[in-house]
């Protein structure tokens, strides 16, 4: 049978094998030899072995012709020119060569009901709880598994695994039989058949169904009638029905090649199979969902429900926070809370609690974070709501006692209102509550002598309010990468604290419903909000890594056990040629010297709050008892490696300040945007890191943060000519084409060149606004900002300009960052050593404006 074409000849006849009304049983091929052996369980199972004839002549033959008989209940090729036979009553297995004798006879080890081909030279052996391994020419049995009788074998295409098919089982294991797995089925299994990529496809008596090696298993089509599966190719099945007649049924097979690419981590074949395929369904959801990956079923999920409950199980506060936005009921907003909290996420969990108005854990939260300004509104909030014991629990966290007094003498509690008065110190308001109760000191019978208490809130060390708990930093796996879309990829965690101050607010003024936040908007900024761009214009309309430092070794030998040893931070001052591991160590000293020589600081007044703040995230302090002095750890960011822990690193700052500034940017938020990307390069002055691809990476961020910092000031600088010197138009001009000559992100670039399009469209330099217009064209945008600047590019094609700018686009320059004037090609320039910015030669031992910390 010609399984390309699906015509079939007839080479040999078996009917008179064994009985007329007894079929063969099992027929073994071999390839080489162009021979079959064809066995029938008639007469207590007998064999036969036939060459099959090389031409195709019309004339059918015989099996009895020239083949070759013998007893045996199974007979099998087992290498190219030997096949083994089993007499199930002996109990020995016979290696036969082609003429059909005996050149080896085998006792199995184990009671052997049929035999199967296991390899070259090798048999698997069935008995009636395990199938065995045995090697033929050693005698020996290399592997043994447990599985129910075994009525078929089949190997795949490679030999390297191997099917074993029971009454109602199927076992999967290797060429070893190890890495084995059970699949039980309830309904009788027919056949199967292994599909290239190494997926086993079988029978039913009414489905056709996958398996994968790791065990999953799945329906992949219903049948009418029974069928016998002979080979898998693609999407088609070869196969044979009841009436032994060989068809063909077309199957799709999305669904186990999406598990088998999942399960071999083929991630780009994941994602190829998501964008192409239907793949939809609650079976997919719960599988990704059962098999750890709830962030590849949030790209299949649709439903807000589901998609909460997905977001919550896999951590993913973005799109939880979304959803719980959408959803808008207590419960959802209480579980977002509670795994915010896991994450320590003070803000998302701020806006859960104000959507529920969970006034008094709000307020323990301000506690805890340190915002005595929020504390100070929910004491008025309170006061709004008339709750007598939230407004003396928000006295007590913020260190009232006047207003702790106020509260117990409303309800009623005189005798404490004074007794706290008189603890702290108020004796003035104490005779004031004795007078209105109408009694004297000396009136109040067995009252002791009274000390001042020390019951107030702690100090605030350091103020958290705007920090989140650190996280472990992790590169975005593939499909965050892949798969993220707007509304999931357009969140940063400051949205919700946004959110949650304004309702704070609203509150505290007495609105009913919680202002903005209350009616369910979002707060989040479209793009380009802000920059007040119409659309339609016209009218018509080094690197700090140079410096190598030896490591110093530790003291070895007997000598160094009697000598104290090295502190650690001295350790960490020795191995690292960083200054942040200075900073972390209290090597301030040094780590200066060390920037100075590095990036060429010269200015570290910026830098205290960041020296200090690596200092205290690298030591612990604390008291085992009292009576002793408290002790000291020093944290490292690897138990192995004596270095400090670094409180912030280069993957934490792209995905906070960084992204944070990138949608000040959008936002128009400049003044956000201008201070966002100035701490961010400071913050990368004590970045460290350990390889080659991080410094790169480390010196595109830095460079990507110049850039920003640069266009957004001389955007701001043109904002104010405007306001100040509207008269000024040639530098207004200058300065916007400045900007747009920023190297900026595609969606940043649009909104630097939509805005020196619509400068220069109303100051009527239709020119050159229509060159503008004509790279926006090439960066892509949406249809209507496309049409906007075909407007621009006809109108500039017929004009002239009206006001002459020192600009030109052919010639390429960089843009001086004190004056904002260009430096074009050949001209002489000094650098910033950090940031590589550009200035004239004036600049020269001036500080960089960018920075406030390096020498020009």
């Amino acid at each position: 049978y010609d399984l390309n074409t699906g015509s079939d000849v007839g080479v040999l006849s078996v009917r008179k094998l064994g009985s007329q009304w007894v079929q063969p049983r099992t027929l073994s091929y071999n390839p080489a030899e162009r021979a079959v052996i064809v066995t029938s369980p008639a007469d207590n199972g007998i064999y036969e072995l036939v060459g099959l004839p090389k031409d195709q002549s019309n004339e059918l033959r015989d099996s009895t012709a020239d083949g070759k008989r013998g007893q045996g209940s199974s007979a099998i090729f087992v290498a190219r020119n030997r096949f083994a036979v089993l007499d199930k009553v002996a109990q020995t297995i016979e290696i036969r060569d082609l003429s059909n004798s005996v050149t080896k006879t085998v006792k199995p080890p184990i009671q052997t009901n049929d035999i199967f081909y296991g390899g070259t030279a090798s048999l698997l052996l069935s008995s009636p709880n395990s199938v065995v391994l045995f090697d033929i020419q050693q005698a020996k049995v290399v592997a043994e598994i447990t599985t129910p009788p075994v009525k078929y074998a089949v190997w795949n295409s490679d030999q390297s695994m191997v099917a074993l098919i029971s009454k109602h089982t199927i076992t999967i294991a290797n060429k070893t039989l190890g890495q084995s797995c059970l699949i039980h089925e309830t309904i009788r299994i027919k056949s199967g058949a292994w599909d290239d990529s190494g997926v086993f496809v079988y029978s039913t008596l009414n489905h056709i169904k996958y398996a994968l090696f790791q065990g999953d298993n799945g329906i992949i089509q219903t049948l009418e009638q029974p069928v016998y599966l002979t080979r898998v190719k693609g999407k088609t099945i070869y196969c044979l029905d009841r009436t032994a007649r060989p068809r063909t049924i077309t199957i799709d097979p999305t669904e186990y090649k999406f598990k088998l690419a999942l399960v071999q981590n083929k991630y780009d074949e994941v994602l190829n199979i998501i964008r192409t395929s239907n793949l939809v369904g609650q079976s997919i959801i719960a599988y990704l969902q059962k098999k750890g990956f709830p962030e590849i079923a949030l790209h299949f999920v649709q439903d807000k429900k589901t998609r909460f409950e997905l977001a919550i199980e896999c951590g993913n506060l973005e799109v939880a926070l979304e959803t719980a936005k959408s959803i808008d009921r207590p419960e959802s907003w209480a579980r977002l809370a509670q795994q915010a909290l896991k994450q320590g996420n003070h803000k998302v969990v701020e806006t859960a609690y104000q959507r529920t108005k969970n006034f008094d854990k709000l307020s323990f939260l301000y506690l805890s974070v340190g915002s005595l300004d929020k504390l100070s509104k929910m004491q008025v909030i309170a006061e709004k709501r008339g709750d007598q014991m939230s407004k003396f629990h928000n006295a007590l966290y913020s260190g009232d006692v006047k207003a702790r007094i106020a509260v117990l003498r409303d309800v009623g509690m005189q005798p404490l209102a004074y007794l706290t008065a008189k603890t702290n110190g108020l004796e003035d308001l104490a005779e004031q509550i004795l007078a209105s109760a109408g009694i004297k000191e000396s009136d109040i019978e067995g009252l002791e002598s009274i000390g001042l208490s020390t019951l107030r809130p702690p100090p605030v060390v350091t103020q958290t309010a705007n920090l989140l708990w650190p996280s472990l930093a992790t590169e975005e796996n593939f499909f965050d990468k892949a798969l993220a879309n707007g509304h999931v990829a357009d969140y940063i965690h400051g949205e919700g604290a946004a959110d949650g101050a304004h309702t704070l607010d609203s509150w505290e003024a007495g609105e009913p419903d919680g202002g903005a936040a209350g009616d369910g908007e979002d707060v989040a900024v479209e793009e380009g909000e802000g920059w007040d761009l119409e659309e339609e214009v016209v009218e018509p309309d080094a690197t700090h890594l140079n410096a190598a430092e030896d490591v110093v070794p530790e003291d070895e030998g007997d000598a160094a056990a009697a000598a104290p040893g090295v502190p650690e931070p001295e350790l960490w001052a020795r191995n690292s040629p960083f200054a942040a591991d200075h900073a972390a160590a209290g090597q301030f000293e040094s780590a200066m010297q060390l920037l100075n020589r590095q990036i060429g600081a010269v200015n570290f007044e910026p830098l205290k709050p960041q020296f200090m703040a690596l200092y205290r995230s690298a030591h612990v302090f604390f008291s085992p008892t009292a009576s002793l002095a408290p002790l000291q750890l020093h944290i490292r960011r690897d138990p192995e490696v004596r270095l400090p822990v670094i409180r912030r690193t280069l993957a934490s700052i792209k995905s906070g300040e960084l992204a944070e500034g990138y949608r000040f940017v959008s936002a128009g938020k400049l003044e956000d945007a201008a201070t966002s990307f100035k701490a961010i390069l400071l913050q990368l002055m004590l970045v460290t890191v350990t390889t080659k691809e991080e410094a790169a990476d480390l010196q595109d961020t830095i460079v990507s943060a110049r850039e920003y910092l640069l266009g957004v000031s001389m955007e701001l600088e043109r904002r104010k000519v405007v306001k100040e010197d509207p008269t000024n138009v040639r530098r207004s001009l200058e300065l916007a084409a400045y900007f747009a000559h920023c190297k900026l992100q595609p969606a940043h670039q649009i909104l630097a060149l939509r805005n020196a399009m619509s400068v220069f469209t109303k100051a009527k330099n239709p020119v050159a606004a229509g060159k503008f217009a004509q790279r926006l064209i090439e960066l892509g945008p949406d249809a209507k900002v496309v049409a906007s600047a075909r407007q621009v590019m006809n109108a500039g094609q017929n004009g002239r300009d009206t006001v002459e700018i020192s600009y030109n686009e052919f010639t390429e320059f960089d843009v001086c960052a004190a004056s904002y004037a260009p430096i074009y090609k050949g001209s002489p320039l000094v650098k910033d050593p950090f940031t590589g910015a550009c200035f004239l030669p004036d600049y020269l031992g001036k500080l960089s404006p960018l920075t406030e910390v390096t020498e020009i």
